[in-house]
């Protein structure tokens, strides 16, 4: 792959957005993605990205106690997603990168509606493509709506951009001799139940053939060192 013909979606979690506070946007760490975003536009690649909602609200913990049904609270989750993306269309811009938001839901007045024909036509141009609301449809994640984006519009690969350098065999926070895994098949990822994402993204990545690549969003220049094929600070899932 070289780096000028390049199209890459990257998810970001709607907890990465909120830093310290747990909740909420922090418009600093958004400032921090908006400028990351930037150096790949100028650097001829297209971007796609996918954010998550749990900043706001998650589907499945909004309806864990059976108050709010299992649909509904997804369908929270969705919209938390919109906001998410309004507020990262609006960063970027603020920093001159063109941007669309398409969501999977009508909303006429907010953004376009999903069409990736229209998708596609926006990245070759040069815009920054935010999708948002997941696929439309209860019962699936942002990972799955974000490996089902990446195989619609020709992804080179998939971005997974998160708060750690890479997937460990355990969990890096709890234990200290935990190992990084630099290479991960598809089918150790399913086998072993290595929370890359959800079996279900990973399945579709494996029928579509396409790299998932989990990262440290919050070390800057790491988005643009694996476009151009550094991967010492990642795993790769392939």
């Amino acid at each position: 792959m070289t780096i000028k013909d390049s199209r890459v979606l990257i998810k970001f979690s709607g907890e990465a957005l909120a830093g310290e506070n747990g909740y909420g946007i922090d418009t600093q760490i958004l400032n921090f993605i908006a400028l990351e975003i930037k150096q790949l536009i100028d650097n001829g690649i297209e971007v796609g990205i996918v954010i998550g909602g749990g900043n706001i609200v998650r589907g499945v913990s909004a309806a864990a106690d059976g108050i709010i049904k299992r649909t509904s609270g997804d369908y929270m989750g969705m919209l938390a997603t919109v906001v998410n993306g309004i507020a990262m269309q609006e960063a970027l811009e603020h920093i001159g990168v063109d941007t669309r938001l398409q969501t999977a839901i009508k909303m006429e007045q907010i953004a376009e509606s999903f069409v990736v024909r229209r998708a596609k036509r926006h990245l070759e141009k040069g815009r920054v493509v935010v999708f948002a609301a997941g696929t439309g449809n209860p019962f699936f994640t942002t990972d799955t709506a974000a490996t089902l984006r990446a195989s619609e519009i020709g992804a080179s690969m998939l971005i997974k951009a998160t708060k750690v350098d890479g997937v460990y065999d355990k969990d890096p926070a709890k234990f200290e001799d935990a190992v990084k895994l630099d290479t991960i098949s598809y089918d150790q990822a399913l086998t072993d139940h290595i929370k890359v994402m959800d079996d279900t993204a990973i399945a579709l990545a494996k029928d579509n053939s396409l790299p998932i690549i989990v990262a440290n969003m919050n070390e800057k220049g790491n988005l643009l060192n694996i476009i151009n094929g550094d991967y010492s600070k990642c795993s790769i899932v392939k």
